[in-house]
């Protein structure tokens, strides 16, 4: 598993990106899904979740669907049109991003 100060500035990108790619995710799920397809590099604490889902609802990136089941709500999150240029912004960027760290990291070194 990665480091939380590594993948700190990274979890705001993923969890947009993962609920764009669906019709809709509750938080739990969302969770579970990028253990899953990061075969658990990347584990997203619901003390990291919650504020980033509250903050992009604030910011109108999000829209909430409540569902009742039985006596619980369950909190369905979908991108908004909005947050869907949002998405591209910030895939563009984290793609420079590696791309640019690639450099850095990859460095061949040189010998005289």
């Amino acid at each position: 598993m990665y480091s939380k100060e590594l993948t700190k500035g990274t979890l705001q990108p993923i969890i947009l990106k993962l609920i764009n790619s669906r019709e809709k995710m509750y938080g739990y799920e969302i969770t579970q899904e990028v253990k899953k397809i990061t075969s658990g590099k990347i584990d997203i604490s619901e003390g990291a979740l919650y504020p980033i889902l509250h903050r992009l609802e604030a910011k109108g990136v999000l829209a909430i669907e409540k569902v009742f089941i039985g006596k619980r709500v369950r909190k369905y999150y979908t991108v908004t049109q909005s947050g869907k240029q949002m998405v591209a912004e910030v895939t563009r960027e984290i793609n420079n991003f590696i791309d640019t760290l690639d450099l850095i990291f990859n460095i061949e070194t040189k010998t005289s």
